[in-house]
């Protein structure tokens, strides 16, 4: 397939949702929020754009009371669509979640209440899980033991480096109540991870779609998938929440770079489109001709763009 850019395609594509908070026997959140559809949804949307997508990532708050059948819920609805995408399955704790259940559900393993830490190999890319929960509390941390871990994993460079995948991302937030439970000592961590391979930190936890640096690694904190919290809200609220900004997150990890990318939840009506049926015209064009087809306003596209209201 011809480039149309400068920049060579991405080495691999990660698909990063959060915060389900799905509840047991088909409940919903608040007696009125729908957590399934949305998912639904992105996968149907998934499949349809045949990305070459390498993992879903779910980081955290999976089942709103870790409810058996929550857990359930979940893995039964995305399971025959990571299997349909060609996609590992990555799941991630998180504080509303519970170590038994989520992993002899979710993990398919023995229950423990030892930390949820894992290494998946994406191809040449290596994704790290961390659990970043507190047996019966609601903010982070993590251990001694797990740094200790996490410093030995990251000792051997993977040769597309690596991605950390935790629940309680290591930046500052604006809401002052969820400062009450965020990550604890993330110096310690920005220590372990300070020149190694880490070249992105996915979290979720926020209810918010944002994103920082943490010791110079780029983080992207993935919006809720049923509700968010509202950044603007009255001043007269110390917290408000509603369902706008239901989305997930694309991590493409390019050679050089990564890029992350917001993706609604939900279908929506194309304003305009440009049929798949043009990329071989495209491909058959120099250079030059696209140069002067695509961005010269004068061009007959542009102007017939102009007049469609459905240019570039």
């Amino acid at each position: 397939m011809t480039a149309f850019s400068q920049h060579p395609p991405a080495d691999h594509l990660v698909v990063h949702l959060s915060d389900t908070h799905l509840l047991g026997s088909g409940r919903q959140l608040f007696d009125r929020i729908d957590s399934v559809t949305p998912i639904r949804s992105l996968m149907e949307r998934l499949v349809a754009s045949e990305l070459p997508i390498d993992a879903l990532v779910f980081t955290g708050d999976l089942a709103d009371r870790a409810e058996a059948d929550a857990y359930l819920r979940l893995r039964d609805l995305v399971e025959p669509w990571a299997t349909q995408l060609g996609a590992e399955l990555v799941w991630v704790m998180g504080n509303h979640d519970e170590r038994e259940p989520f992993t002899e559900i979710l993990w398919r393993e023995e229950p423990t209440m030892e930390p949820r830490d894992r290494v998946v190999m994406l191809g040449d890319a290596r994704l790290i899980v961390l659990d970043s929960t507190v047996p019966g509390y609601h903010h982070g941390e993590l251990t001694a033991a797990q740094l200790t871990w996490l410093a030995g994993e990251l000792a051997t460079p993977a040769p597309h480096g690596t991605l950390l995948a935790l629940h309680h991302p290591p930046i500052p937030t604006p809401i002052e109540l969820m400062g009450l439970i965020e990550l604890d000592d993330q110096a310690a961590l920005a220590a372990v991870i300070k020149g190694t391979d880490v070249r992105g930190v996915l979290a979720g936890h926020l209810h918010y779609s944002t994103f920082s640096t943490f010791g110079g690694v780029p983080v992207s904190v993935s919006a809720a998938s049923c509700y968010n919290i509202d950044l603007v809200a009255q001043s007269s609220k110390i917290l408000a929440a509603n369902t706008s900004a239901v989305s997930a997150s694309l991590v493409h990890l390019y050679p050089e770079q990564v890029v992350f990318s917001i993706v609604p939840m939900e279908d929506v009506e194309d304003i305009t489109s440009y049929d798949a049926s043009y990329r071989p015209m495209i491909e058959a064009m120099s250079p030059l001709e696209r140069r002067e087809m695509f961005s010269n306003k004068n061009s007959e596209f542009n102007r017939r763009s102009d007049q469609e209201q459905s240019g570039f």
